[in-house]
């Protein structure tokens, strides 16, 4: 019989008359509360009689693992019939009288273990009667086959390890709520594999990122402040905390561009720094408020070396993960292959809103174009914030990509040097795939006059109410006084790309804890 719980007390563990646990067909979170809450009830007391024979499995400090399970089938001709030791979660079972199989779940997957009551002893094997799907267990024993061929370990010796107090969700159905598997990451990762898969893929494409920016690139990986008192380096409404010892507001970081140009002012001419972000904003499918970005900056570089790093970086995380920079994502198929397609900002504009701002030179003008679009605040626009607003209202969703941006107005680029040919523009990129934008660049602005100015033009925006406008920072300004030579700087969304990697619909699928709203009482 395939059961998905354990059988019930046995005779030499004392009487019991409690019901058995569910046999597999029902999924937990179907049951009634009051049937969760009995089966709770029976572990509990299976717990309490192993405690007062003096089994407390909680007592186990560790167990010593010789091999796991794909390794065991993997090297099935060379450990058959040798003694291996293992441990894993029990995630179901079949009892047949005297001889039992169980399938015990590690790191690596699954593998069969064949229990006998004349390998281990009749009071051992009424023990281990008592052990349910999800309790953790230790494993001794031989490497064979069974006669259907299953690769299997043939246990002398089965030790609980941890008991499981609560109820797993079954193996037919697993666990679906997605609330319920954001909110208890812990289960997901246990009953449905292909989560466990995209989180080593996850730790697969940071790895190769940072091999290939310290061993092709020769970047260096630093640490940058998280708790600031000036939130800098982006437009974006920060968290604010109070530090108590120093009476002062202090605010988690939006970005650590800011400082890691300092650092490059100071001679690390190629650094970077993967880490996490917080912004107070809005929640959907592709934002969190805290969220995994990597910013690195280039002494001697510009946006065409970022160009290359980033085709570079996000083609190397889908071979990483993938095998090929041939992707699918949601039925869309995207080829990742440097190089990437060119586009300003300009010419998107005339493409998809029919406005040759070639033509449009002047504010007055362009708040014409505003108002024909019904654009708001359209009579308090410059060009430059219509251009921008016309390609986030018209352009975004046609940018399928992988393309880059370019061309960006000064209003909305405070930290790019200016272009030579055109001041009102920035050279700067955005690169897109599937209509998102997954990194943004620039040639770093290192003039600080002009810096000192444009700050001071957003700090008065931020003091007639835009929570989004980038502050002072005169500490910034007198690093660029010492001295930026000339640089690239380039982030990346990293969640976003992995989104794309391994096809997830939402980035709470790529973060281990998302963030979530408290459960009511």
């Amino acid at each position: 019989m395939s059961m998905d719980e354990g059988s019930g007390i046995p005779a030499a563990m004392g009487p019991g008359q409690a019901p058995q646990e569910n046999d597999g067909q029902e999924q937990a979170e179907q049951l009634s509360e009051e049937k969760l809450n009995e089966l709770r009830r029976i572990r509990r007391e299976k717990l309490k009689k192993l405690q007062e024979m003096g089994r407390n499995p909680f007592l186990h400090e560790t167990w010593d693992i010789t091999a796991y399970s794909m390794e065991i089938k993997g090297e099935f001709d060379a450990l058959e019939g040798h003694w291996v030791s293992c441990a894993g979660r029990i995630m179901a079972n079949r009892h047949m009288g005297k001889a039992s199989f169980i399938d015990i779940q590690d790191k690596q997957g699954r593998i069969q273990v064949y229990v006998r009551q004349d390998a281990i002893s009749e009071e051992e094997y009424a023990i281990f009667l008592t052990y349910d799907i999800g309790d953790i267990v230790g494993i001794e024993g031989t490497v064979f086959k069974t006669r259907h061929g299953e690769i299997s370990v043939k246990a002398d010796k089965v030790v609980l390890l941890s008991k499981s107090l609560q109820i797993l969700p079954n193996k037919y159905q697993g666990l679906k709520d997605m609330e319920m598997r954001y909110r208890q990451r812990y289960v997901d990762l246990i009953v449905n594999p292909d989560v466990r898969e995209t989180f080593i893929m996850r730790a697969k494409i940071i790895k190769e990122i940072k091999r290939y920016l310290e061993d092709e690139r020769g970047f260096l990986e630093v640490d940058t402040p998280i708790l600031t008192t000036i939130a800098g380096g982006a437009n974006a409404r920060p968290f604010s905390t109070h530090h108590n010892t120093l009476d002062i507001e202090m605010k988690l970081r939006i970005s650590n561009e800011l400082y890691l140009k300092r650092l490059t002012v100071g001679g690390l001419d190629r650094v970077y720094e993967m880490g996490k972000m917080f912004r107070n904003e809005g929640m959907d499918k592709n934002h969190n408020p805290e969220f995994t970005s990597m910013e690195l900056y280039q002494a001697y570089g510009n946006i065409d070396t970022m160009m290359d790093i980033t085709e570079n970086v996000v083609a190397n995380a889908a071979k990483a993960a993938r095998g090929t920079t041939v992707i699918e994502y949601q039925g869309k198929t995207f080829d990742l292959a440097p190089p990437w397609e060119r586009l300003s900002m300009q010419d998107a504009v005339k493409k998809w809103a029919g406005e040759d701002f070639n033509k449009i030179q002047t504010d007055e003008e362009a708040r014409k174009v505003a108002e024909k679009h019904g654009l708001e605040d359209a009579g308090k626009l410059s060009r430059g914030l219509v251009i921008c607003e016309l390609f986030e209202k018209y352009c975004e969703d046609h940018l399928d990509g992988p393309v880059f941006i370019t061309g960006h107005p000064v209003e909305i680029s405070p930290l790019a040097k200016r272009d030579p040919e055109d001041p009102r523009i920035t050279r700067r990129f955005e690169a897109y795939v599937n209509c998102w934008e997954i990194a943004n660049a620039f040639s770093e602005l290192n003039d600080p006059i002009d810096q000192y100015q444009r700050f001071k033009d957003q700090q008065e925006q931020l003091e007639k109410g835009d929570e989004e406008a980038h502050p002072m920072d005169e500490d910034f300004v007198n690093a660029l006084e010492v001295g930026l030579p000339p640089t690239g700087g380039l982030g990346i969304g990293i969640d976003r790309v992995i989104m794309l990697v391994v096809d997830a619909p939402s980035i709470r699928d790529i973060i281990l804890f998302p963030t979530m709203k408290p459960l009511e009482e």
